[in-house]
């Protein structure tokens, strides 16, 4: 989740790939830097942290030059810093790239084995070296580069520079956005459509497997291995505004739609599948410290709370440790037992959460080891932690957590892999069962997703309900429990999330022809629970809204609405029914005119006690 904006043509390039930067800012904003070519020769400035820093270098040290490439990073392989921010150079080739080299440590050893000397932590310069070895063999840029490509394995958006050709750029894509933009004898390459808008309205979508080569005013477009592709470029007619969102009409929505590919990033890298275990590079516990592992507090606070809770059900069936989840607010203050054989593991999307930040500190002080889960790099949770493993959600505007939310799901079975691996609770096939099923996942979600004109019609059947219940049993109860929050926090709806076994405990009072009950009725092992927990709802005048599996035609007769999502393995059907919630809650919100991406009273991150 990084931002990639280069140039080639009649204007200064700093100026244009500046600009852009910012549009892309969202992107990431751990580090920026720019490079130019002019006279067969390169310079490159760079700067750790937000935009602003390199604005200001660039100020004190400008760059000439009409062909450049830029970046602004969201850091995944290497801490935020200046060596690690891009461009990358080795020898004559500049790279600046999006996306994770899933195979970087093995090219990086056998590059270095070939004499190559980093001077990075990033997996990025393993493709600027990768390059150059290349080029030593066959003596073309353009099909150095294309052999170089051929190697990586992973997700990439790149752009490359070579000091001995100064009048040529070349780009190219696999699993990572980016876009052409098209002007009479100069050409764009950004992430994203805002970095550029205002330079051009003719874009030239790439897809995965494809390279472009702009040299002598002209652009050719072809697959990486070198077969000619015919591309035609599209008019976009957006405002700029519209730009930032993607087209969408609201953050929220953009980023409920972005949830696959927050997930793909999210596990790119860490699968080791043919040993059924996961890599977990910021970890930072050894196997032994796993082990030793006793018992677990997972403390968090609002969305992250319930991401704690799926964790629970997670981590104490596959790894057989117990787990407390504890609402961070309240852990510091009930004198929680913990000892050096307690692992702590607070949640956070900002990692600047105060009260989930207390929580931490409580437990360190007492001894506890600190396993941290968050999506901001370098934040104050991640650095106060012994290790973290970061959601790679990528910036997240909305207020009201959606892919944040579902990448702490992600990450919390990726640890439970982890530690059920360590500590033999896990054997190699039953890790193998679990990565299986977790690559099939982001596909499923972009079929959940096709739902969203029917979610639409749902919301405007019910909009006008005064109130909301929300039910589900076992591992899908923290997910009711996470729909009435949203519903709640954008639409000012009243609404409860409920164990489904709860209901005839007091919930049952409120069920009349004007309430509307969501029940989570997958296929799992609580299904004819939950199936009779429903009944007694219908029988009482009850509106359900059933969310099920696929093909449940018998369930689909009883209830007002059913909402079929793909049938998965259980330990995951969360992250698919994370999905329809978040969008019937944000379709009541727009029909019902509230501000969706800021709801009154709320804040991003909430950073004091």
């Amino acid at each position: 989740m990084c931002g990639i904006v280069a140039y080639i043509g009649g204007q200064e390039a700093t100026p244009i790939i500046l600009d852009g930067l910012k549009r892309l800012e969202y992107r990431g904003y751990d580090s920026a830097g720019i490079c130019t070519l002019q006279d067969c020769r390169c310079e490159i400035r760079r700067s750790e942290g937000k935009l602003v820093n390199l604005e200001r270098l660039l100020a004190a040290e400008p760059l000439a030059g009409k062909i450049g490439i830029g970046h602004t990073r969201w850091a995944t392989h290497g801490r935020p810093s200046e060596t690690n921010a891009h461009p990358h150079k080795a020898g004559h080739f500049i790279v600046v790239h999006n996306g994770i080299i899933e195979n970087y440590l093995a090219l990086k050893e056998s590059l270095q084995a070939a004499g190559h000397v980093f001077k990075s932590e990033t997996d990025t310069e393993v493709i600027s070296h990768l390059v150059e070895e290349k080029y030593k063999t066959v003596p073309d840029f353009e099909r150095a580069v294309r052999l170089a490509l051929a190697e990586l394995r992973g997700a990439y958006a790149v752009c490359i520079l070579c000091e001995t050709e100064p009048d040529v750029l070349i780009a190219a894509k696999f699993g990572s956005p980016m876009v052409v933009g098209l002007n009479p004898e100069e050409y764009f390459v950004a992430s994203d459509i805002p970095a550029i808008l205002s330079h051009t309205r003719e874009m030239v979508f790439m897809e995965d497997g494809e390279m472009v080569v702009f040299r002598d005013g002209k652009a050719a477009f072809t697959s990486v291995s070198g077969e000619p592709l015919e591309k035609k470029s599209r008019h976009i007619d957006w405002s700029p505004l519209m730009a930032e969102k993607g087209g969408y009409k609201h953050f929220m929505l953009k980023e409920i739609f972005e949830q696959p590919r927050a997930v793909r990033d999210t596990v790119a890298g860490r699968l080791v599948e043919h040993e059924g275990d996961v890599h977990l590079e910021t970890v930072g516990l050894s196997d032994d410290n796993l082990r030793s592992i006793e018992r677990i507090f997972i403390v968090a606070c609002g969305t992250s709370w319930h991401a704690a809770l799926v964790g629970k059900f997670l981590i104490e069936e596959h790894c057989r440790v117990p787990v407390e989840v504890d609402i961070a607010s309240e852990f510091r203050y009930r004198k929680p037992i913990v000892h050096e054989n307690t692992l702590i593991i607070p949640i956070s999307q900002s990692g600047e959460t105060a009260d989930t930040l207390a929580g931490l500190r409580e437990g360190k002080a007492r001894g506890a080891r600190i396993l941290s889960i968050c999506n901001v790099v370098d934040s104050s949770i991640a650095r106060e932690s012994d290790g973290v493993i970061y959601t790679h959600a990528g910036p997240e505007i909305g207020v009201a957590s959606t892919k944040a939310f579902v990448t702490q799901l992600v990450a919390l079975y990726l640890l439970t892999i982890r530690l059920g691996r360590a500590n033999g609770s896990l054997v190699k096939e039953q890790g193998m069962e679990m990565i299986a099923s977790l690559l099939r996942i982001p596909a499923l979600m972009e079929e959940t997703l096709e739902l969203n004109p029917l979610l639409e019609k749902v919301a405007r059947t019910y909009m006008h309900a005064s109130d909301f219940l929300y039910l589900g049993r076992g591992i899908n109860y923290p997910i009711a429990l996470e729909g009435a929050l949203k519903l709640k926090e954008i639409s000012y709806i009243h609404a409860e999330g409920y164990p489904a076994g709860e209901m005839k405990h007091g919930p049952i009072a409120l069920i009349d022809e004007n309430m509307p009950v969501v029940v989570l009725a997958p296929r799992t092992e609580s299904y004819e629970k939950v199936a009779s927990n429903m009944e007694e709802v219908i029988a009482r005048g009850g509106r359900v809204i059933a969310l099920c599996t696929a093909g449940d035609g018998g369930l689909q007769q009883k209830v007002e609405v059913a909402i079929e999502v793909p049938e998965c393995r259980s330990d995951l059907v969360p992250v698919l029914l994370s999905i329809p919630l978040q969008l019937l809650a944000y379709h009541v919100a727009v029909m019902k005119g509230t501000d969706v991406d800021q709801p009154r009273n709320l804040a991003k991150s909430v950073t004091v006690e």
